[in-house]
């Protein structure tokens, strides 16, 4: 898979250099390309941004340097016969979830747009994006770091990145609730020991044991997640 990102601080992503994203570069199952709009400036002090119309605090990014970026963009993906979707990472798009990670994970290319400041010329976004992510009802400095979750969740996902495939489906937002608690040596920390069904060897125990944990956190911390899932029955 392809991902590229648009960035006015593309050193940021050297974060990227570590991990799953890492495991998954190396393995060639992603390439991450990174562009940085001052690189189609126009002016000589290399500006992206400027005063709002109608007035008001903060900057607005400029739609000339995103979108000369997001052309030189689809240039590249047309020359490796490929079209990618623009999915602008805001706080006004759909809150992400584990499916829209998995649909994306499909595609094969993807162009995050990282706005900064106030937000976007609205005209570069009716005009080149498909779609608007959030990863949560919060407010961060910019689009960089929802866009290296997004580049870590989507990597978990490409094919061979994960060690142990078993690991991905028994995991929180997999099936409906959360996971399960989990415990590893030594047996006893700070006076408390392992629950004594998981050193049992009888997996047909142990397996209902974390179904019910999985469900009783489920219930104490997201009870919406239930009632989601029997929404959908």
């Amino acid at each position: 898979m392809n991902i590229d990102v648009i960035s006015i601080f593309p050193q940021m992503f050297d974060a990227m250099n570590y991990g799953m994203v890492k495991r998954a570069i190396d393995q060639e199952a992603l390439q991450l390309d990174l562009w940085n709009p001052r690189d189609f400036t126009t002016d000589v002090h290399r500006m992206v941004d400027d005063r709002p119309y109608g007035g008001g605090p903060g900057m607005v990014m400029m739609a000339q340097p995103l979108d000369d970026a997001l052309n030189a963009v689809a240039e590249k993906q047309a020359q490796a016969n490929k079209v990618a979707p623009v999915v602008f990472l805001s706080p006004q798009g759909k809150r992400l979830e584990q499916s829209d990670v998995k649909a994306l994970a499909q595609l094969p290319s993807l162009t995050l747009l990282a706005g900064r400041y106030e937000g976007v010329d609205e005209r570069l976004i009716s005009r080149r994006v498909n779609q608007e992510v959030s990863i949560g009802d919060y407010i961060v400095a910019g689009g960089e770091l929802p866009a290296m979750v997004l580049i870590d969740a989507i990597s978990r996902l490409l094919p061979g990145v994960l060690g142990n495939a078993q690991s991905m489906q028994l995991e929180s937002f997999e099936k409906a609730g959360l996971d399960y608690p989990q415990y590893t040596r030594p047996q006893v920390f700070s006076g408390e020991e392992v629950p004594a069904v998981l050193l049992s060897g009888n997996h047909e125990q142990i397996a209902s044991w974390r179904a019910k944990q999985a469900r009783q956190r489920t219930e104490q911390r997201r009870p919406d997640l239930l009632e989601q899932a029997e929404d959908e029955i």
